[in-house]
């Protein structure tokens, strides 16, 4: 029997007498003749962006290229990236000019380069961190409007925020993660069923409830209350907006896999520990993205002034830069540049779990804009000048890449503003004082 086809195209028939509903994945006939879009509606697929942080930079020598461009050579320590340097750029010889503010160790350049503006006391962030700007664009319409986690198992370890020293507080472990985004009130988009939670429409219906007394509570206020209470009301809409997202029925996710619940692992600083519950969390995330959980994300690998060890030893990651000399023969610290080699390893597998998903005519990673960052370019002496970037995926070809830019000095505000107009923001200007800036990355916009 012919029928039509299209994305709430059900599978019926009964089983004992009774009827049963079966929905379709996002298969490719739902799609454009490129793979791009969906044919029905010409609506694109979903855009990602998210961030990766390491701590305690480069060896710097041994990880920048020598010459800008596309095909850039691979260093030592940049090595691990190989298998897809064609889809990361890399970034180096971005200055971070503090005006007068004094260079806090490890903790000046991270805020610098996610919020434009100069930290000026050791706490939080100065200001909005764009993760968050990208996300009032493109995370509205997902359950959550962003996931952070850290793989030191430590929830402070975050450099998203909406600034005011705020921060929006890491996952620490990988059964949290599960548990958050799998666990109560995850709907499988791929399910033939939808039955919305009586407590998620109790609460839509009471934000909704009190609009007209908020109205006529408004004209009995004055200016400053005003304000204050449209800032209270503007984060009540957004939370109205992810209500509504847990509301309606979610569209099929044609590389949507629910996994299987994750046991509780060992949460702490020994390297194998971190590099297993990272991997861990990329493989959630990854699934958070294809099953369109959310579509911004922070990945913070470890701190800044970076507390790793390894197993058998109390020697921190941080101990070392600072005191292990450096080996005349190699020129470079060689315990301590063990850890940045697990890093760039985990970066790898990071990018790749994300390059694994097919999705349309390409990938999730083709699908979505990773920025990874340190907050440091050489952690023995707290350079914050060349700090050590890299980006991944092309957000749906809105980017080149396997291109080495070389800023020429030039304020790292840029990278900022780059990413945020490539994701939509409308945004001509970014940064403060010296880190203002009007001049994208040209050569990497697509």
């Amino acid at each position: 029997m012919a029928f039509e086809l299209n994305r709430r195209t059900m599978l019926r028939g009964a089983v004992n007498g009774a009827a049963v509903a079966i929905g379709l994945p996002l298969l490719d006939l739902f799609l454009d003749g490129n793979g791009e879009a969906l044919a029905a509606t010409g609506a694109p697929l979903p855009v990602r962006f998210g961030t990766w942080f390491w701590g305690l930079g480069v060896n710097p020598p041994r990880w920048f290229p020598d010459a800008a461009g596309p095909d850039y050579e691979l260093k030592p320590e940049l090595a691990p990236i190989a298998p897809l340097k064609h889809k990361i750029n890399v970034f180096g010889n971005f200055s971070v000019p503090l005006d007068g503010a004094p260079n806090l160790p490890h903790a000046s350049g991270g805020p610098a380069i996610r919020t434009g503006r100069a930290l000026e006391a050791d706490r939080g962030l100065p200001g909005e961190s764009f993760d968050v700007s990208i996300g009032d664009v493109i995370g509205n319409r997902t359950r959550f409007r962003s996931l952070e986690m850290s793989a030191v198992g430590d929830p402070r370890n975050s450099l998203s925020g909406r600034g005011g020293g705020n921060l929006n507080p890491s996952e620490v472990s990988p059964a949290g993660l599960y548990s958050r985004i799998f666990g109560l009130g995850f709907k499988d988009p791929n399910s033939a069923t939808f039955t919305p939670d009586p407590q998620v429409v109790a609460r839509r219906s009471a934000l909704s409830a009190v609009t007209e007394q908020r109205q006529a509570l408004e004209q009995r206020l004055g200016a400053a209350d005003r304000q204050k209470l449209d800032q209270y009301f503007t984060s009540l809409r957004q939370l109205e907006k992810q209500l509504d997202v847990q509301l309606t029925k979610p569209e099929p996710m044609q590389s949507c896999v629910v996994p299987r619940p994750v046991a509780d692992t060992m949460v702490n600083a020994e390297i194998e520990t971190v590099v297993r519950n990272h991997q861990l969390m990329t493989d959630l995330l990854v699934m958070a993205l294809a099953c369109d959980q959310t579509r911004v994300f922070n990945t913070m690998f470890n701190n800044g002034a970076s507390s790793l060890t390894r197993i058998g030893s109390t020697i921190t990651h941080h101990q070392l830069t600072h005191e292990e000399p450096l080996d005349n023969r190699l020129g470079y610290q060689p315990s301590a540049t063990y850890f940045l080699t697990r890093i760039m390893e985990a970066w790898l597998y990071f990018v790749s779990a994300l390059d694994k998903v097919k999705e349309g005519n390409g990938t999730l990673l083709d699908n979505t804009l990773v920025f990874a960052h340190s907050e440091t370019e050489f952690a023995k002496f707290h350079t914050i000048d060349n700090i050590p970037m890299m980006t991944a995926g092309s957000a749906g070809g809105r980017l080149k890449t396997g291109i080495y830019v070389d800023g020429g000095g030039s304020p790292v505000s840029r990278v900022g503003l780059t990413l945020q107009q490539v994701m939509g923001v409308t945004v001509d200007k970014w940064g403060t004082k010296s880190l203002e800036t009007s001049k994208p990355i040209k050569e990497i916009v697509a």
